[in-house]
């Protein structure tokens, strides 16, 4: 979950690299950059006046031309959504797996139960926010491929497209935010972690061998796990029998939580 969250740090970090130049505005190009007809300082202006509106620092656009004639930092912008959607459709798709159950599933997790499932299966519960979240992602993820395609019709001097692409960032930009809240809100923070499931299949898991491999060596922590899976055993049960290791040697090197702060266990 750590990891999780790092990656929805890393997309609004993306987001938000690339608000500066989504702030500079076309005003004052007129027609097609040239600014004919228009007072040399109105984008200027205007940008300093919807500051002073909306506390979004907007400023003119560096080259009129190149603002008007494509929406490279929209595209941009669309990019980094696009990214932020994969991320969530993962994160969802997880939390999918770990919900699955409760005998032929993983059942790491219980989600809450937010409408009837099913209308064959009684007590039937669908992972519903999760569903819904992974649906607006891949929307999010198509919405980028128009946009796309849209900046690249900008015909000469003026892009035709401006429509297409502002309707489908600004879709993007509401389907990912709405589907991230439901997502924290109905499933993360309100979900059930089972403990006791968890811990029975870590026990029972023959990767737990692989702490002792720096102890008595990789061929014998092997011959462990091997033993351990076909006999349906404890690795730590088969470790007291084939090794020196004492009761407390194997409860430190075999601690699951000890194992993830990574680095050599030693005997």
């Amino acid at each position: 979950m750590g990891g999780w969250a790092a990656q929805i740090m890393q997309a609004a970090r993306r987001i938000e690299s690339c608000l500066a130049r989504l702030a500079q505005l076309a005003l004052g190009g007129t027609a097609v950059g040239t600014g004919l007809n228009t007072h040399p300082e109105f984008g200027q202006r205007m940008a300093a006046k919807l500051t002073a509106m909306t506390g979004v620092g907007f400023v003119e656009a560096d080259d009129h031309f190149a603002a008007q004639a494509s929406m490279d930092t929209a595209t941009e912008l669309s990019g980094h959504l696009k990214t932020a959607a994969t991320v969530l459709m993962k994160i969802a798709n997880d939390l999918r797996w770990m919900n699955s159950g409760p005998l032929a599933g993983l059942g790491e997790v219980t989600l809450p139960a937010l409408q009837p499932g099913s209308s064959l299966m009684p007590g039937k519960v669908n992972p519903v926010s999760c569903e819904a979240a992974m649906m607006a992602a891949a929307q999010v993820i198509g919405n980028d491929l128009a946009i796309t395609i849209g900046n690249q019709h900008g015909n000469f001097e003026l892009n035709t497209m401006l429509p297409l692409m502002a309707h489908n960032l600004l879709q993007s930009i509401a389907l990912l935010a709405n589907a991230a809240r439901l997502l924290a809100d109905k499933a993360i923070a309100t979900m059930t972690v089972n403990v006791e499931r968890m811990a029975a299949a870590v026990e029972k898991n023959p990767i737990l061998v692989t702490a002792l491999t720096p102890a008595i060596g990789y061929d014998r922590a092997a011959q462990i796990a091997k033993q351990a899976l076909a006999e349906g055993r404890l690795v730590k049960d088969v470790a007291a029998e084939q090794t020196d290791l004492s009761a407390a040697e194997l409860d430190r090197l075999l601690d699951p939580r000890r194992m993830l702060t990574g680095g050599l266990a030693r005997a």
